[in-house]
């Protein structure tokens, strides 16, 4: 029943996911990216914060011990503000579609990753569907495999940080809510983000310039990041690392049909193939417990 649910909540993250990437290609058009970041993570820890009070009553943030409150600063740093700034810089070195094939890594990095943190033995199905929805990735985003340049590596840096946080994230969300773990990924993450900020002798980036529909995109955007950092660490809770970052992958495939639905973009051939690939290799993660019982491992 658990994992249903923690199923359930991580298929409601990718289609925010997807829903999100189509809807910012062109409701953040103009406003500073480093701005945005921070202020829709801040919007996001108020409303994070509001959640909490009302299920809550705070109890679980004042009986926080001095490790979790060290593992949720950790977060809020390799989850919530360096990934985010680098991948910034990244997708303006490289290609659109270099990005989004680095960013749909993450499964493939938690695959050591869960092996070495969470002591979780390489399971062979998850190892088949892994590499079937690496081979999907490559075709979906049409990836060569030519010389990385910075662009990329940066890229790539982000996606291995979100990979280490969601592993840090399984761990403690054994002893917390999946609420107040994405409330310290929000709330240190915008304080990193905005001590960045100083350092730039940005402030925080505040314009009067900015229309009145860029700031209440910057809200919308922020009701949008709530909703994905809630059902991502809330089904993160019930289901295993590399179970939630394979399902996250299906966002790409989500902004495609929007993208075709409303924009009239077409999908290559070879996109449909590799949506094909990625949902059969989801498919395998998913329903593994229930096919076969036993599994094989590699020690």
């Amino acid at each position: 029943m658990h994992y249903n649910k923690g199923i359930f909540l991580l298929l409601a993250t990718s289609i925010i996911s997807g829903f999100s990437i189509f809807l910012n290609k062109w409701g953040a058009t103009g406003i500073e990216p480093y701005f945005f970041t921070f202020a829709k993570n801040l919007i996001a820890t108020v409303l994070l914060t509001g959640f909490i009070f009302l299920i809550f009553r705070f109890q679980e943030l004042k009986k926080l011990s001095y490790r979790d409150l060290g593992m949720l600063i950790l977060i809020g740093l390799i989850g919530g503000s360096i990934p985010f700034l680098i991948f910034f810089k990244g997708l303006s070195l490289t290609s659109a579609a270099h990005a989004s094939f680095f960013h749909k890594t993450m499964f493939i990095w938690l695959i050591p990753i869960s092996w070495v943190f969470l002591k979780k033995k390489i399971n062979i199905y998850e190892l088949i569907a892994g590499i079937a929805m690496l081979f999907g990735s490559i075709l979906y985003f049409q990836y060569k495999p030519e010389a990385l340049n910075r662009g990329d590596l940066l890229i790539l840096s982000a996606a291995i940080l979100w990979a280490f946080e969601i592993a840090i994230s399984k761990k403690l969300l054994s002893r917390l809510s999946g609420f107040t773990v994405a409330w310290g990924r929000m709330f240190y993450g915008a304080i990193f983000i905005f001590i960045f900020l100083l350092a730039k002798n940005q402030g925080i980036g505040f314009n009067l310039s900015y229309s009145p529909w860029q700031y209440l995109w910057i809200i919308l955007s922020a009701i949008i990041l709530f909703g994905y950092v809630a059902t991502l660490y809330s089904g993160l809770k019930y289901v295993s690392a590399f179970t939630a970052a394979a399902i996250l992958s299906l966002g790409a495939p989500i902004t495609s049909l929007l993208s075709l639905i409303f924009i009239d973009q077409k999908i290559m051939p070879l996109q449909i193939i590799a949506t094909i690939l990625i949902v059969l290799g989801l498919c395998l993660v998913i329903f593994q417990n229930k096919l076969w019982p036993r599994k094989i491992k590699f020690s």
